[in-house]
């Protein structure tokens, strides 16, 4: 283990707030440590000689501990975490609640502790934390009811009753555990920081956990895609609906970011992500005791049909596939199997099958190089020994070291043969979905370890440029930009349309005539946010219609909405539509995850299909690549109906030129190119839409003021206006 060894294995530990006294924390913490942990026990509580007959010191300073347990009243908690820190406590567990999790006078206390824990490079767990407890040395440093025991999971939650219910559960399943914390408010070590750890664990098997929230999720990403190209991360996050996000806030104090941005976040960053508890250790325990799958193929074996194809649509809903079985298969299951069975996947070895037929047909298929995994798949009869049936599938799974999961129907018949399964780490499950599942888990997690990441391109892009026409907004004190923001684009080598924002008819003239062909007139006005539905868009317009056009368009916006603050008239080149594929691409800046970069089929379309594709930003060149092929519409873009394909490398490019752009301005808040036309020879944004964050905005530009070389324009004036 890395910097956290002494939090899970320490020498020993002191519990502050220690008591005898019958119902409290502090003694149910006491119990916990005195059962079953190999070091040191020492309680602290000036008031008292001894706790369950150890003798007391008065404070953390006197306990020489490299672990500290505090479960004192929110009032005095910061103190003993700063006297810990003094103290030289490089580990600090904090039971005690009323933190962040109870309003503002919690927050500024949670916000005092955790200041106090950096001030001295301390590991803490919490605040409002149930504890953390570890097999490897018997520790058990948490309140809860039950210890845990040992096993290759580890296992980190959110909420601290969801981990006594689990181990209580576990217990009676036989599931084990190698370490086990309870999050709390994440004051200082969060999920990543553990994900990372038990990453390097060579002893923990799967990393599992309940999360409502992640804090940083960019840093998460980066963690867990280093981790899973090892060891599997599964996670159930909870308030995926608006309802569920609420009560996940009001419950840890955890401001809960988009669904979608979590479920992006999370594939992009190697998760296995369970809807269930069930769906968690369903897939935890094969990902624990079952090898990868070569391949997604899969072979069914059973004596029941109806359950067979069951399995069978269970396959086609996941990843895998259902093996197409060898000649040599074919023909070794046509010499051993009844006429009335199925040769064909499933292989239905018939009701009257015994052990031998069982047996022979679960080897045949195994030992097919077209199988990667096999489901055996049994119901109870009177010729069939379940208990035997089990100890050949340990053995057969042994033989080939293929994974395999069972689905062994029935109630008390099965018992004897489940215990010979789970102790060989073969699942089995009442369901056949469920046994599915665990194979789809397996080739899940086969996908990711063999990921291939790369790093996201960094473009020569003109930044100065961009806080120029960010600057405007500041300059208006308006937050919505349209149009008038085109240089920004351009600023950052995203292709658009030759033309620019005239702020009278003799400019409009004077772009329209350095533009061949005829144009298109826009009314440029940030309050006016659907210029077609005014008449405030006219396209095909002749030189020497330009200057009536200009004046037209102004009359409109205004009869319109007479308050509408007009910027001018925008002139651009026609662009084609026909030719080409109304795409979009934008992005929403997450509180955890930072942009989110879409991309979808655009133009009137986008929010009627919603036929869209996200990352977390920055996206490198694999992934704008894969975001293009993942939407419904992506034959579109390579060609269909006698279509030739678009420049899929350009709209990829700008995907990632997008990305770039939203991640080095922090004050974009929202941006759209929509629609952006990509057609065989490129693609050009044909208009763009923007929300920014004023404030961060200015600060930007001090902070750009401040770095950057000097130069005779000042970028954006910080004062406000008065």
């Amino acid at each position: 283990m890395g910097e956290l060894a002494a939090l899970f294995a320490p020498e020993r530990v002191a519990v502050v707030g220690a008591t005898d006294r019958e119902g409290s924390v502090g003694r149910a913490i006491m119990e916990n440590l005195l059962a079953d942990y190999e070091g040191e026990v020492v309680p602290v509580n000036p008031k008292r000689d001894e706790v369950l007959g150890r003798p007391c010191v008065g404070s953390v300073g006197e306990a020489d501990a490299d672990l500290a347990v505090v479960v004192v009243p929110p009032s005095v908690a910061v103190d003993v975490v700063r006297e810990a820190g003094e103290s030289g406590v490089s580990n600090v567990v904090v039971i005690t609640a009323g933190f962040g999790e109870t309003g503002s006078e919690g927050a500024a206390r949670e916000d005092e502790l955790t200041a106090v824990a950096e001030e001295y490079g301390m590991n803490l767990v919490g605040p409002n934390s149930l504890g953390v407890l570890s097999t490897r040395r018997g520790l058990n440093a948490t309140f809860g009811p039950d210890n845990a025991l040992p096993g290759g999971l580890s296992f980190m939650s959110q909420s601290g009753a969801f981990i006594t219910a689990v181990l209580d559960w576990a217990n009676d399943q036989g599931i084990g555990f190698k370490d086990v914390v309870s999050l709390g408010n994440k004051a200082v070590l969060d999920e990543a920081d553990f994900v990372s750890e038990w990453g390097d664990d060579p002893e923990t098997d799967v990393i599992i956990g309940y999360l409502e929230g992640i804090e940083e999720g960019r840093a998460f990403i980066d963690t867990a895609r280093e981790v899973t190209q090892e060891t599997p991360v599964v996670l159930v996050k909870s308030g995926r609906t608006e309802a569920g996000a609420q009560a996940a806030s009001s419950h840890t104090g955890t401001l809960a970011g988009s669904e979608q941005a979590y479920e992006t976040g999370l594939d992009q960053a190697g998760v296995i992500r369970a809807d269930s508890v069930q769906e968690l250790f369903d897939a935890a325990r094969v990902l624990e005791s079952q090898p990868m799958p070569e391949n997604d193929q899969v072979a069914v074996i059973t004596n029941a049909g109806g359950p067979g194809v069951m399995s069978t649509d269970a396959v086609g809903d996941s990843r895998l596939g259902m093996a197409s079985f060898t000649d040599e298969t074919l023909d070794a299951f046509s010499e051993t199997l009844p006429e009335e069975g199925n040769i064909y996947n499933p292989v239905d070895i018939v009701g009257d099958a015994d052990n031998a037929r069982f047996r022979e047909a679960l080897d045949v298929a195994l030992g097919d190089e077209n199988v990667g995994c096999a489901l055996v798949l049994s119901c109870p009869t009177a010729v069939l020994d379940y208990e035997g049936l089990a100890r050949d599938t340990v053995e057969l799974q042994r033989k080939h070291g293929k994974p395999v999961t069972a689905c062994f129907m029935g109630g008390s018949r099965v018992e004897a043969a489940a215990d010979v399964l789970d102790d060989a780490g073969i699942p089995n499950y009442f369901d056949p979905a469920r046994a599915v599942e665990g194979l789809d888990a397996l080739v899940r997690f086969r996908e990711i370890s063999t990921r291939e990441y790369d790093s996201p391109t960094e473009f020569d892009v003109d930044r100065e440029a961009a806080r120029d026409v960010l600057a405007r907004a500041v300059d208006r004190d308006e937050p919505r930009l349209g149009v008038e923001a085109m240089d920004l684009l351009d600023a950052y080598g995203i292709p658009t349309p030759q033309g620019g924002i005239a702020a009278d008819p003799s400019d409009a003239l004077e772009l329209a005539e350095a533009i061949d062909g005829d144009v298109v007139m826009k009314i440029v006005s940030p309050d006016i946010l659907h210029k077609s539905d005014i008449g405030g868009v006219k396209v095909g317009v002749p030189n020497e219609e330009v200057y009536d056009a200009y004046e037209d368009l102004v009359t409109r916006a205004h009869n319109y909405q007479p308050d509408a603050e007009i910027l001018g008239v925008q002139v651009q080149e026609i662009v084609d539509l026909d030719a080409g594929v109304e795409t979009i691409v934008g992005t929403n800046r997450d509180p955890q995850f930072g942009p989110l970069v879409l991309f979808g089929l655009g133009g009137i379309f986008v929010e009627v299909l919603e036929d869209t594709t996200f990352r977390v930003a920055p996206v490198s060149g694999t992934e704008a690549r894969e975001m293009t092929g993942e939407i419904n519409a992506a034959p579109l873009l390579r060609g269909a109906r006698g279509r030739d394909p678009v420049d899929v490398e350009t709209v990829a490019e700008t995907i990632q030129r997008l990305s770039q752009l939203v991640t080095d301005f922090p004050a974009i808040l929202e941006l759209d190119i929509n629609p952006l036309v990509a057609t065989p020879e490129g693609a050009q944004a044909i208009d763009v839409r923007l929300t920014v964050d004023l404030d961060e905005l200015a600060v930007d530009a001090g902070d750009a003021d401040a770095t950057d070389e000097p130069n005779e324009q000042t970028l954006v004036d910080t004062e406000p206006d008065q």
